[in-house]
């Protein structure tokens, strides 16, 4: 091969050595890719933290969450009350049995106290000191707890064919149940010389008791310097021709069958019967819902309910009764036909209430 020619070849050679330097891309790094972790294995994911709720520590006094009975006796103006509070404890789900007697205040302290018969006593007056120690002198002992439920507006009715009396003083009323006055003439020259007819709450119940020591006895000379309530007591009850009775409904069949009867008892009475009787005023004031929380009409008075701590404890059904009676006899009252306690007596009902369970 000549000269030339090997020349030429290297030439070529280069030449293509050089293209292809020229023509290959320059060698990177092959970058590093980053492999995936493996997922975790899924967990039960955890229970939800429960938020703690406060229990409702009279949840166990609940009408359905007791059982047993509950049994009550006394006065026939609370019995209204009690027989409907006692109606709505087995509507809201208690399953026993409530009894309501109505047998007047005396005769239901007698059987709280003397017997040990009932759980609670209905009264239309507060407890007397005999009836505190008769209720001590029991076997367990019992030391009676006043709980304020109501107020009562006593109403001294007359029929409503009475056409000539709309109201009376209370020195007129007192006159009129100590026989001082026998003829409704003697009351007012204006009114007829017809005799007056009496009918009245015997002395077991608290209604008498109250217009004994309210009216009667006001009229009556003092006894060292104190009201005569006993001789008040056998002024009314040895009046020729009275009646007397324990059931309020007889009271109302007697006065209103004459224009010349005349009579008293819890205003309740009068309001299921106002087509048949009508309330006098007594000193000009009428008995309603505003002269009585205005403290006006004299013949208001407090209405109660008695237990014991110790009956609350071994009878729970008791305690659910009366947290029940307190807790809603302001809703029900008035459609019974009586007036709201005032609302610190009420209070201290429903105190009085939570200190005996705490015992």
């Amino acid at each position: 091969m000549s000269k030339t020619v090997r020349s030429f070849l290297f030439v070529i050679v280069a030449l293509s050595l050089v293209l292809a330097a020229c023509g290959a891309p320059a060698a990177t790094e092959a970058p590093v890719v980053e492999q995936p972790t493996a997922a975790p294995a899924p967990t039960t994911a955890p229970e939800p933290t429960a938020v703690p709720t406060e229990e409702d520590p009279m949840a166990m006094y609940a009408p359905d969450a007791v059982e047993g009975d509950v049994v009550t006796a006394g006065s026939s103006t609370v019995f209204p009350l009690s027989e409907r509070m006692a109606e709505l404890f087995q509507q809201e789900g208690f399953a026993g049995n409530v009894t309501v007697d109505s047998i007047g205040s005396g005769a239901g302290f007698e059987r709280f106290c003397k017997t040990g018969e009932t759980d609670v006593a209905n009264a239309s007056r507060k407890i007397k000191d005999t009836e505190i120690e008769s209720c001590k002198a029991l076997s367990p002992a019992r030391e009676p707890i006043e709980f304020r439920v109501g107020t009562d507006a006593l109403a001294v009715v007359m029929s409503t064919e009475n056409d000539f009396v709309t109201a009376l003083t209370k020195e007129q009323l007192g006159k009129i149940f100590t026989g001082e006055f026998k003829t409704w003439d003697q009351v007012d020259p204006a009114f007829p010389a017809e005799k007056i007819e009496v009918y009245s709450p015997g002395a077991d119940s608290g209604t008498f008791d109250y217009m004994i020591e309210a009216v009667v006895a006001k009229v009556l000379p003092k006894v060292d310097e104190k009201d005569d309530l006993k001789g008040a007591e056998e002024k009314l009850l040895g009046l020729a021709g009275a009646q007397f009775s324990e059931d309020d409904n007889v009271l109302v069949q007697g006065v209103e069958g004459s224009p010349y009867a005349i009579g008293y008892f819890g205003f309740a009475y009068f309001t299921e019967n106002q087509g048949k009787l009508k309330a006098i005023a007594i000193d000009d004031v009428e008995p309603n819902q505003a002269t009585v929380d205005a403290g006006e009409y004299p013949l208001a008075r407090p209405l109660f309910i008695y237990s014991d701590a110790k009956i609350l404890a071994e009878k729970p059904q008791v305690a659910a009764f009366l947290y029940f009676y307190l807790s809603n006899v302001n809703d029900n009252i008035t459609d019974v036909g009586y007036f709201p306690a005032p609302a610190d007596a009420l209070q201290a009902s429903m105190d009085a209430f939570m200190g005996a369970i705490a015992k």
